[in-house]
């Protein structure tokens, strides 16, 4: 029995098998979602037009800018709406086709996506467009969900954070390829803004070496998310993927993804210029990725999003001070454009990727699968009120529009310093008995205040009487 429990202590290394699961998994999946995150914003003169000359053939008048507006914003947004669904759908999927199953069953999405956008300009169709858009989102729900589970799973606990965090590097990278693509020298042209768009087939990969999984996983029953919402003993993790997903897409990068093109142009920066600086920005997010991916395990899950959150406050504030600031001082846009930066690497640094393993770690194998669906749900509803929303807030509120996602980051940094125990080398058990404890003080710091209000009341006087403190202390004592 010592001896065994000497070996359960050791630390597992990293092997090729496992890496290349990790490699393969998030190609297929974190690059893919990446890469749509970005490639709307290069294009998106291009599709604007398309859909104006087409409405212009079909009804004889074009669109008007409001409408051409809204149009647009859906057609970013309508990624998140399937990604919604997705995040819905992963449950029944895993439980159907296993965590191996799902990724590879729902690769045929990627498929019907990439043809709908490829021959949309062909067919005169800016329909074929957003469905393609949304089918897309489809899958990236799906696999975001599924992946960092997996990975969860068969990671062992000494290299949970670094394997985790690795799809969070892909999505850098899937961004970073968009951007790249998207120059005027490559894709960056009005007649291939199509290929542009469906050029995401050729990044899917088939996962045929993924490590089969645990004959285990088939016998676990699954719990509901109604049940998981009434389980008492989970509601402090609950709540905590709820805060979590919701501030790592209310924190502003979508906003910065999905236009970041516009952001620099109303920050003053050259028109030629920017193309150049938004690919720049991509390499930031690889470098970030690569830290957070490297650290983490050193540092920990509670630093890197505290860190992460609080950067990207400071930064979201930076640039309301620097567009508010550069009619009179000139070199405020590159204040600008360096605040922007900043909020890139600190999310990816952080929130791009430790949500999704804090929330396979927080829960045991039959509460997983829930507990994704509702982070997931949540992450893809901020993600497409996010997409939506903002052009028309920032029309509204203008330099102030970041002021709200610097609120909101400080406000999920504070939550998890004061909330979020450290689940660094901690077996899954292990973080479920932090949790319960941290349970079961509440539920005495309550019964104990409790009691003070029943003394209180039997009092008549409204305050605390020496009396009552020595009943507690005696009680306490019994």
């Amino acid at each position: 029995m010592l001896i065994a429990a000497l070996q359960n202590q050791r630390k597992a290394h990293l092997t090729g098998s496992l890496l290349a699961v990790a490699f393969l998994t998030s190609f297929g999946s974190s690059m893919l979602y990446g890469y749509n995150l970005a490639v709307v914003n290069s294009p998106a003169i291009y599709i604007k037009d398309f859909y104006n000359k087409t409405v212009l053939s079909r009804n004889g008048t074009g669109l008007s800018g409001e409408t051409l507006t809204v149009m647009y914003s859906l057609t970013v947004s309508v990624f998140a709406v399937g990604g919604l669904i997705g995040s819905l759908v992963v449950g029944m999927l895993v439980t159907h086709f296993g965590r191996k199953g799902t990724v590879v069953n729902t690769a045929v999405l990627v498929f019907i996506a990439g043809a709908l956008m490829g021959f949309s300009r062909i067919c005169g169709s800016p329909e074929m467009v957003i469905i393609g858009r949304f089918i897309t989102g489809i899958h990236s729900g799906i696999s975001l969900s599924v992946v960092p589970m997996y990975l969860g799973e068969i990671a062992p606990k000494n290299l949970r954070g670094f394997l985790g965090l690795v799809p969070s590097i892909f999505i850098g990278t899937g961004v970073f390829s968009a951007q790249i693509l998207g120059l005027h020298e490559l894709l960056g042209k009005e007649e291939h803004w199509p290929l542009f768009l469906s050029v995401v087939v050729c990044t899917l990969c088939f996962i045929e070496e993924m490590q089969e999984e645990q004959r285990s996983l088939s016998s676990v029953e699954t719990l509901s998310v109604l049940k998981l919402l009434q389980d008492e003993t989970v509601r402090w993790q609950v709540l905590t993927v709820v805060v979590i997903n919701i501030g790592m897409q209310l924190s502003g990068i979508d906003a910065i993804w999905f236009y970041t093109n516009d952001i620099f142009e109303n920050a003053g920066i050259p028109p030629p210029e920017i193309p150049y600086t938004t690919a720049g920005t991509g390499i930031i997010e690889i470098i970030a990725g690569l830290i957070g991916c490297f650290t983490i395990e050193k540092l920990g899950r509670r630093s890197l999003m505290i860190g992460g959150f609080t950067m990207m406050s400071i930064c979201s504030a930076g640039i309301t001070l620097a567009l508010l600031l550069e009619t009179r001082l000139s070199f405020m846009r590159y204040v600008s454009v360096c605040c922007v930066v900043g909020i890139i690497a600190g999310f990816c640094i952080g929130p791009a990727g430790v949500p999704f393993l804090v929330t396979a770690e927080l829960f045991k194998q039959s509460h997983r699968p829930a507990a994704y669906i509702i982070g997931g749900s949540l992450n893809w509803l901020s993600n497409f009120t996010v997409g939506f929303v903002f052009p028309f807030l920032q029309m509204s509120a203008g330099s102030y529009c970041y002021l709200v996602f610097a609120t909101v980051c400080a406000s999920v940094a504070v939550y998890v310093y004061v909330v979020i125990p450290e689940t660094k080398n901690k077996t899954f058990m292990e973080i479920s008995q932090m949790f319960s404890k941290r349970e079961a003080a509440l539920e005495t710091q309550c019964l104990t205040h409790s009691d003070h209000l029943k003394l209180q009341k039997m009092n008549g006087y409204g305050v605390m009487e020496h009396t009552s403190l020595e009943f507690d202390s005696s009680s306490s004592i019994l």
